[in-house]
């Protein structure tokens, strides 16, 4: 475990130096960086330098912005090999698993989120548009004003400028599927239609 833990964190303190060795290759500013994702200046300084841990959250509209995969953006960088190597992420024990590795457009993942029912939502926001479709487990998403129960066969999409949090409902972990795209690229997809809040889009 303790090893475990050694490479996470050098996977995760290479992090900075290649968030600004992209920025830098694109010749843009912490500012347009800022317009482009919505996260703030401070916070994208303080990824670059290593002072912030970097979250998905945080990685997601990133890697995004400069046209590379999540794992290419932790994990090593591409070596020319045609084969396709998914590369789980795991931060904050979240685990992630890259679905395609196109740059730009859509970007499909696999999230496995384990059970924390006593954890408190902290919604953030950025640029781009999510869907997220229910494979197992149930899944809570709390999205602007409402707090919602996903259960396996329902989808749901939004914007992802309005604050949202995600993480498992009941005590078993939760797995689902994110489609991320930039804002306006849309999927069609729809909920098995339930009582509840939450009704088929």
């Amino acid at each position: 475990m303790r090893a475990m833990d050694c490479d996470l964190d050098r996977a995760l303190g290479a992090v900075g130096p290649r968030l600004r060795s992209l920025r830098r290759q694109r010749d843009a500013t912490l500012a347009e960086l800022s317009a482009t994702t919505g996260i703030s200046v401070s916070t994208l300084s303080r990824l670059e330098s290593g002072a912030r841990r970097p979250t998905l959250e945080l990685l997601l509209p990133l890697a995004r912005a400069h046209g590379v995969t999540l794992d290419e953006l932790v994990g090593a960088p591409p070596t020319g090999d045609p084969r396709i190597h998914l590369t789980p992420v795991t931060v904050h024990g979240m685990t992630m698993v890259p679905l395609t590795r196109r740059t730009g457009g859509i970007q499909a993942y696999k999230l496995v989120v384990p059970a924390a029912p006593s954890k408190e939502p902290e919604p953030q926001t950025h640029e781009g548009y999510e869907w997220l479709y229910v494979l197992n487990g149930r899944l809570r998403l709390v999205l602007g004003d409402h707090d919602l129960e996903l259960l396996p066969g329902e989808a749901a999409e939004f914007d992802t400028r309005v604050p949202h949090w995600f993480g498992a409902a009941g005590p078993e972990p939760v797995e689902f599927l994110s489609l991320f795209g930039r804002q306006g690229e849309r999927a069609h997809l729809r909920a098995r239609p339930r009582p509840g809040p939450l009704q088929g889009d």
